[in-house]
């Protein structure tokens, strides 16, 4: 999961404010994500950026996976993952995705879910992801499209910036470029990947009603939690009545909304 890439911005610590924010919702991308990877049974996979294990439990799950290893630099994300991930193939541990603690070609697939825009040095991270892969193996990796498709998330910063025209400088569809096909295309790309290819991944994100929509916003875990959290109360009330009031709602209360990303994938060179 994220690296601090904003001066505090992109706090990303607590297990258990991450799972009703974007938690619930990864697993159901780290799903389709494992399924279309292509990854042979029985491999050791290494999930960079492991976060609360998403990726690390569609990979035992549905992945065939012989074994996974979860890196991630939040020592609380790693410990959440060990709750969550109790298989005994499934190992967690605190490291670098810009300097990866494991030898090199030590995996036969190498993936990164909701991590890559978060570290200060994108191409730095996928060349470990590189040096991490066996030859000829798999590595992928996806983001939000935090731009466009994240609805949730676009929502939100729409109505903040309606309000406080700063709100617009912690907006990820803005502060993360990379978070489009083309640009990370030619991240992978440069890497010395082969075979590139990007894809959209759509998953429906329906909230019960407003207070489940709005009450994760509260938890602090990342750039909208931050940015909700730290305003005065008025001015918090003033931004939750503007959601309230713009959100789509059903006819029993519910929020019907629906989550992007954009997954990457490539194939590891061949060494002669």
């Amino acid at each position: 999961m994220p690296q601090d890439s904003g001066g505090g911005r992109d706090a990303w610590a607590v297990g258990a404010a991450y799972e009703p924010y974007i938690g619930r919702w990864s697993r159901a991308v780290a799903a389709e994500f494992v399924g279309r990877l292509g990854a042979l049974p029985g491999e050791r996979w290494l999930d960079v950026g492991c976060g609360t294990g998403a990726v690390a439990r569609a990979a035992l799950d549905g992945g065939g996976a012989g074994e996974v290893v979860g890196v991630d630099s939040s020592e609380g994300f790693v410990r959440h993952a060990r709750r969550l991930v109790s298989a005994p193939r499934a190992h967690f541990v605190v490291g670098d995705a810009m300097a990866l603690p494991v030898p090199d070609g030590v995996a036969g697939a190498v993936v990164s879910g909701l991590t890559l825009n978060f570290v200060p040095d994108p191409a730095r991270a996928v060349s470990e992801m590189v040096r991490a892969a066996r030859p000829g193996s798999v590595v992928g990796a996806y983001v939000w499209d935090y731009a466009e498709g994240m609805q949730l998330i676009r929502r939100f910063w729409e109505a903040a910036a309606a309000l406080d025209e700063r709100a617009g400088d912690l907006d990820e569809g803005k502060r993360f470029p990379l978070c489009r096909p083309g640009p990370l295309r030619a991240l992978f790309a440069g890497a010395g990947l082969s075979a590139v290819d990007v894809a959209a991944i759509d998953v429906p994100t329906r909230f019960r009603d407003f207070d489940d929509y709005w009450t994760p916003f509260l938890g602090g875990q990342g750039p909208a939690p931050g940015y909700a959290s730290a305003q005065p109360e008025d001015r918090r009330a003033r931004l939750r009545e503007r959601l309230r009031s713009s959100l789509p709602t059903a006819d029993d209360g519910s929020i019907p909304l629906t989550a992007r990303a954009w997954m990457v994938l490539g194939r590891s060179p061949v060494r002669p």
